[in-house]
């Protein structure tokens, strides 16, 4: 793991096959030279291998869940790859050989046996009551249906309506019995409708009771069935939904399969270079700086003890397109309730950034039945594993880069301060371009009208609910380095900002009979500027070095006296 020791995680895979070119017709693309594309919003793998785009090679791992087992469940974060996964098996099945030309399993599989797939897909439709999943389930296995040949005449009236899990059952046996094969069977996004009706009690049950009828074959159809996987966000109790596939195969926290969505390190350098060197000659950056911005940005996700650095492959390829480091995959829409249940649990936004020690039986179980918000933060990929304890099985969550802290710190400030996300969100821009021009006094007038303005309910009046702000506050302060709470040999600074030339500790004081000098003095008695006299600016001049102390006036709940003073 970047920046920690290699006792605690792995720091690479064995190699992999490195790109090759897309299947014989499609080589002159290369020839000319021209660009591969970027499959932003493409979920197909024989889109993506047939146009040309940039394809990761994760087949070598294809290959080996094809051989070593049979009944699986992945779990990962949205917008992480399990849709094109499903699609790549569901291309590797039924044997579309010429699509894997160049790949790793094309020097690995022999047979390219052609069996019937059935791929059942959550992820097309939000679902807002039980209806709505009766209908996706009739319309795909009405497909299904037609393909094998199953007449499902009208029914008379009066007569029971055949249920899908009876449907699905022909189908299966149909489809075996028309291709002379076993069927694998997959499932995308399993847990939507689940998902989508987490809040309300009685639509979730009759989902879950509607998922668990359907799956109900399955155990039983066993030997007519070569494959099986199905992909979520979440783990759900798989004793209500699965509890019929005693065999399913967890392999989300496996090492092996840790890589199998997501973009690794190595596949990053490898594989993308000609994007981060397009990047890089955009920018006017050098390959090295492009790659340490992708990094701090979008990476940092691990989903197992000696997982490597995983990238967020969405944010990643949409980086590379635009050639630009901003946020998409936090902006694609956070639920609601993920910020609900930070804010229920009371957790410490300074804890998610530095982490949260925890068993995987903490984490790692079902999200309905948890007490906890972990769960849901670990699996929906707003927290990742930082850090593995053997002694104890103990795991380190935190949140996972830059990308993610910056999105729910965003989403957060709000709430700590009672105010809508739109004037949040302006008041931040305003604050740091303040900071960034060296203007202390204007950005100390900027949080004294802002802390003035929360309104008097949201206001808890504590010293953790104002240190809760500032430390928002500063930790938005992008594009400095920004500490807050920072350690020192004696004591921790509440927030330090360093510019381009300036480097900037503050001292706030809650206790009414407080000074401004008093913040200034715990600043010199406790050395919290020492760290910061060897800072240099890119031509090696020394960086300046300010202190300031502030009171807050508990009477008037917002920012009394303050002083600034350049050491």
């Amino acid at each position: 793991m970047h920046g920690r020791s290699n006792t605690m995680f792995s720091q690479s895979l064995p190699s992999r096959s490195k790109k090759h070119p897309s299947p014989p017709c499609y080589k002159k693309l290369y020839i000319v030279g021209m660009a591969r594309k970027f499959p932003i919003g493409i979920q197909t793998f024989s889109e993506i291998r047939n146009f040309n785009a940039i394809y990761v090679d994760k087949t070598n791992l294809v290959y080996k869940l094809a051989q070593e087992g049979k009944v699986y469940f992945l779990a990962r974060p949205r917008r992480f790859g399990k849709s094109l996964l499903i699609s790549t098996l569901d291309d590797y099945f039924s044997g579309r050989k010429e699509l894997f030309t160049g790949l790793a399993i094309e020097g690995l599989e022999t047979e390219w046996k052609k069996h019937p797939v059935l791929r059942f897909d959550f992820s097309r439709m939000k679902f807002q009551r039980p209806g709505d999943l009766d209908e996706l389930l009739d319309l795909q296995l009405k497909e299904y249906e037609s393909l094998y040949g199953i007449d499902l005449q009208p029914r008379s009236l009066g007569e029971e309506t055949l249920k899908k899990s009876s449907r699905l059952q022909n189908v299966i046996l149909a489809a075996e019995k028309k291709t002379g094969e076993k069927v694998v069977f997959l499932v995308d996004e399993y847990d939507a409708p689940l998902l989508d009706t987490l809040v309300d009690h009685k639509a979730f049950e009759a989902m879950r009771q509607t998922l668990r009828d359907f799956y109900s074959p399955l155990k039983s159809l066993d030997a007519h069935l070569r494959f099986i996987f199905i992909t979520g966000i979440t783990k759900f109790s798989q004793l209500s939904i699965f509890s019929e596939l005693n065999n399913l195969k967890i392999i989300s926290m496996l090492d092996e399969y840790a890589t199998l969505c997501g973009i690794s390190e190595e596949e990053l350098r490898t594989q993308m270079k000609p994007e981060i060197e397009a990047m890089a000659a955009t920018t006017g950056k050098t390959f090295e700086q492009v790659c340490d911005g992708l990094k701090q940005k979008y990476d940092g996700y691990h989903f197992s003890a000696k997982s490597p650095d995983i990238y967020n492959p969405f944010s990643l390829m949409n980086a590379l397109q635009d050639k630009q480091f901003t946020n998409y995959w936090f902006e694609t829409g956070t639920p609601t309730y993920i910020i609900e249940q930070i804010n229920k649990f009371n957790i410490d936004p300074e804890e998610l950034a530095k982490g949260i020690e925890a068993t995987a039986d903490m984490f790692n179980i079902p999200t309905e039945t948890s007490a906890n918000p972990m769960p849901v933060l670990y699996q929906s990929g707003y927290l990742t594993i930082k850090g593995f304890r053997p002694r104890g099985n103990v795991y380190k969550l935190a949140i996972p880069n830059e990308e993610v802290r910056e999105g729910i710190f965003k989403s957060l400030l709000p709430h700590y301060a009672g105010i809508d996300k739109s004037r949040s969100d302006t008041f931040i821009i305003r604050f740091t371009d303040a900071i960034y021009d060296g203007k202390i006094n204007d950005s100390m007038e900027m949080l004294r009208a802002f802390l003035s303005s929360i309104p008097y309910d949201a206001e808890r009046q504590d010293e953790d609910h104002y240190k809760t702000i500032f430390y928002l506050l500063f930790r938005m302060c992008s594009p400095f380095v920004t500490e807050t709470e920072a350690r020192c040999a004696a004591g921790r600074a509440d927030a330090v900002v360093e510019t381009d030339d300036a480097v900037y500790v503050f001292e706030f004081k809650l206790d009414k009979n407080a000074t401004a000098e008093d913040a200034l003095k715990q600043i010199d008695d406790r050395g919290y500027l020492i760290p910061y006299t060897v800072k240099k600016t890119d031509d090696g001049t020394p960086k300046k070095l300010f202190k300031i102390g502030a009171v807050i006036d508990s009477a008037k709940r917002t920012l009394g006296e303050w002083k600034m003073v350049e050491t």
